[in-house]
């Protein structure tokens, strides 16, 4: 599947140059462009193509030299005094941050805001209260608590969101104006609001670090981490860095300074240095396995191994292990290899879904509606979502602390003006809508709550508890994957005794599980770490294949006849896909793939190439069923005396070994750099 590159002659495009052993390029920020056609020349294992696309001319603008850039494009940045990772969770947020000097004394953030103040928790619920006008109130417990102060009235005029994070994993398209809506229905632009909150955590970092040093600290003296799951597409992890960038964490002519890390993978750093004496390890050989959510083994969350052990003797070099990441939207699993000197290499592209806490509150909704109809629940939250939110916030305190081993019914208070407006609008008490119902699982207490016993609670949980056991079961069945003798889980949602019987239960006679002691902060401090050295993941899984659209020579009975184009008197096949990187293609730190571009006219001044994926690892056209339009590759030539001959061949390199897609471009002829950027939030 190795594309190889040689000359080759074709008619139309001229010359192309061998290019499989480029060296990396520098690039430079651009603006978007339009583009123009564009030829690409080149030999694979399948057959000879060339690439032709179109667009428009772009404005001119000014050369320099591969090596002698232009000190008014580029920043000179010193090395950066301190790494700061900002775990943006669903749920909850929070940052941590180390000294370059002290890189084993990480820090976590200090709680500055909120009545929990008392409470070991190192991160601040992801909800964000702004005033009529847009502009910023609030963040955190904060805006929780004085959101629900508010009357109904002068809460219809806030805006309030909070879990806006699962918009940019669900929306099927992203672009720059993507909005939100607030809960009391008004809208407002997504990178507002992630901005906003992005830039309350930079401002609270830069207080707390001004007070631990006489150190003057100033934003750029901070190399920026910010997490995000595994299985995010391209298009999220940058719409993030776009708000990052608005935010002030980074500028445009140092995108450098701010690493987009992925939740499992800072995970999986943290999980190879733990110590196991300080985990809450279930053991395989401590009890029999139960298959009973509800029954079987007493659920013992404090189990030790029976005797001290470190993962870093048994996780030598050669070793697997499973990282389940379970936080309030996403549910990511990766599988890495321990190699030589305690680097991880990835062994499976990331997988997961949309298994988050969040399902079990939707399940509560969806019970509520059961109960009251559908018909309220949608008015009560349009109408009063101060309400509301307390509401769910109560829920999710239950929620959190429930165990499959608690035999009394978990009581929910409902807001009185909920209870008011239901027998108002429904003619009927909250008692008489239980009993139609008819459930006796779910009572009515004479103190005004919701008495749910533990076999509703559990029947909550089941719908995502039993999607992450089943996905894992799935993940440990590929022939690949044998030899898995770990299972780390982290993430909110596995503090969730629920989820870590029903774990342990599946697969206690088959795996370790492990649970490091702040399992909702492992995380934010591997993201610290791998800021400190991203080398320690040094090779990945491509999650899709990737690639562009081009011209193959026709070849009769092996190209559909409806594929068939004639120019200049030859036959060439159109739409055919030619790979970049295949789905599942292990790349290391660092690994481009090159292409040589013949321009259709030498006096084009950029190009557009439209860059298509797909999970299937076996595609021949774009047209495919499974294959989409994610980005666009957009060149920019620059003029200068060197150039004046015009420019007739591009070479580019893309970069899949990151955890972002990134391109870099030169005039093969006149050795100048062309402006190269990968919009994967074009519209």
């Amino acid at each position: 599947k190795k594309k190889k590159e040689g000359n080759t002659k074709s008619k139309e495009f001229g010359m192309a140059t061998p290019s499989s052993t480029t060296a990396k390029l520098k690039s430079v920020s651009t603006n978007l462009l339009r583009s123009m056609s564009l030829g690409r020349k080149g030999r694979s294992s399948r057959s000879r193509s060339t690439t032709t696309l179109r667009g428009a001319t772009a404005d001119r603008v000014t050369a320099f030299k591969l090596d002698d850039v232009p000190l008014d494009t580029m920043v000179t940045r010193n090395k950066p005094k301190v790494v700061v990772a900002i775990d943006f969770g669903t749920t909850y947020s929070g940052y941590a941050y180390a000294f370059v000097e002290r890189p084993e004394d990480i820090h976590l953030m200090r709680r500055s805001s909120g009545s929990h103040l008392g409470l070991q928790n190192y991160k601040l619920p992801t909800v964000l209260l702004l005033r009529e006008n847009g502009d910023f109130h609030s963040f955190g417990y904060e805006a929780r608590e004085t959101y629900a102060d508010m009357d109904e009235a002068e809460s219809l005029k806030h805006l309030y969101f909070e879990k806006f994070k699962m918009e940019l994993h669900s929306r099927r398209h992203l672009d720059r104006e993507l909005d939100l809506e607030a809960a009391n229905g008004k809208k407002l632009l997504a990178s507002v609001v992630f901005t906003h909150a992005l830039r309350y955590f930079k401002e609270c970092c830069l207080r707390e670090l001004r007070d631990q040093t006489t150190t003057p600290i100033s934003a750029e003296d901070i190399h920026w981490v910010i997490t995000v799951p595994a299985i995010w597409r391209q298009s999220a992890k940058q719409f993030m860095r776009f708000a990052a960038t608005q935010a002030g964490l980074v500028s445009q002519y140092n995108p450098k300074s701010l690493t987009i890390a992925l939740e499992p993978e800072a995970a999986a750093i943290y999980c190879r240095q733990l110590q196991l004496t300080d985990s809450r390890a279930h053991h395989p050989e401590a009890a029999p396995r139960s298959s009973s959510p509800t029954r079987g083994r007493p659920f013992t969350p404090e189990l030790e191994f029976p005797r001290p052990r470190t993962p870093s003797q048994d996780l030598n070099r050669g070793m697997r292990y499973v990282v389940a990441d379970c936080g309030g939207g996403t549910v990511d699993l990766t599988v890495h290899e321990v190699e030589e000197g305690g680097r991880l290499k990835e062994l499976y592209k990331a997988t997961g879904g949309a298994w988050g806490s969040m399902g079990v509150d939707f399940q509560f909704e969806c019970l509520l509606k059961g109960i009251f109809g559908e018909d309220f629940i949608c008015h009560f939250k349009q109408e009063n979502p101060a309400s509301w939110s307390e509401l769910m916030s109560l829920f999710e305190a239950k929620k959190q602390s429930f165990s499959p081993l608690k035999q009394t019914p978990t009581n929910i208070s409902l807001p009185f003006v909920f209870v008011e407006k239901f027998e108002k609008r429904a003619k009927q008490t909250v008692p008489m809508a239980l009993k139609q119902f008819d459930d006796e699982n779910i009572t009515w207490s004479t103190q005004g709550t919701l008495r749910i016993n533990p076999d509703m609670m559990l029947q909550l949980f089941e719908p995502v508890v039993s999607a992450i056991v089943h996905h894992i079961q799935t993940l440990l069945r590929i022939p690949q994957l044998e030899g898995i003798k770990y299972l780390f889980l982290v993430g909110g949602f596995n503090a969730s005794p629920v989820l870590q019987k029903s774990i342990q239960d599946a697969f206690g006679d088959q795996l370790r599980t492990i649970i490091p002691p702040d399992v909702s902060t492992t995380i934010l401090k591997g993201a610290v770490m791998y800021g400190l050295n991203p080398s320690l993941i040094y090779v990945r899984r491509s999650p899709l294949t990737y690639g562009v659209g081009c011209l193959n020579k026709f070849v009769p009975g092996k190209h559909p006849p409806e594929k068939k184009v004639v120019k200049n008197n030859v036959e060439w096949c159109t739409d055919v896909f030619d790979v970049f990187v295949y789905a599942g293609q292990a790349v290391s730190l660092g690994h481009s793939a090159t292409r040589s571009y013949a321009l259709a006219r030498s006096e084009l001044k950029s190009t557009t190439i439209t860059l298509f994926a797909t999970e299937s690892d076996s595609v021949m056209f774009v047209t495919d069923r499974g294959v989409a339009k994610v980005g666009e590759l957009q060149l920019r030539i620059m003029d200068g005396p060197a150039r004046e001959a015009g420019t007739k061949e591009l070479r580019m390199s893309m970069t899949f070994g990151d955890t972002e897609i990134t391109a870099e471009a030169m005039d093969c002829a006149s050795q100048l750099r062309v402006q190269a950027s990968i919009d994967f939030l074009s519209k």
